[in-house]
């Protein structure tokens, strides 16, 4: 990881970072009643998976960055949920779904990847 300056130059962090952005996108468009309940989950889950990774690299042990990133594995699992849900309810047209859902599974591996370097 020397090549590693910031956060900001992990792969992982920029495709969690972008598609944070197309979460919000979306859900400006799901029904105002969802404001307090799938809307704010959603929000909430999505960025804490960029969140979590940018927290971690400001650490000083590898085992604490680890913590960071499980924690951003866990938030990706849980945005991923939200998303099924949201497309189950018909809050998603079926294209986006299947693009995001396609790219969370992505970054799932890269989540994956990142783990398995950081603990060698």
């Amino acid at each position: 990881m020397s090549e590693i300056k910031s956060f900001q130059d992990l792969n992982v962090w920029k495709e969690s970072h972008f598609l944070t952005l197309e979460i919000y996108k979306i859900t400006k468009n799901f029904p105002k009643e969802e404001n307090y309940g799938i809307i704010s989950q959603l929000r909430r889950a999505s960025s804490s998976v960029p969140a979590n990774i940018a927290e971690g690299m400001g650490k000083n042990t590898t085992k604490e960055l680890l913590n960071f990133i499980y924690n951003a594995r866990g938030s990706l699992s849980e945005t991923i949920y939200h998303l099924i849900l949201s497309n189950d309810l018909g809050y998603i047209k079926e294209a986006e779904f299947d693009t995001l859902h396609s790219r969370y599974n992505g970054l799932a591996k890269g989540v994956n990847v990142f783990i398995s370097k950081l603990k060698t």
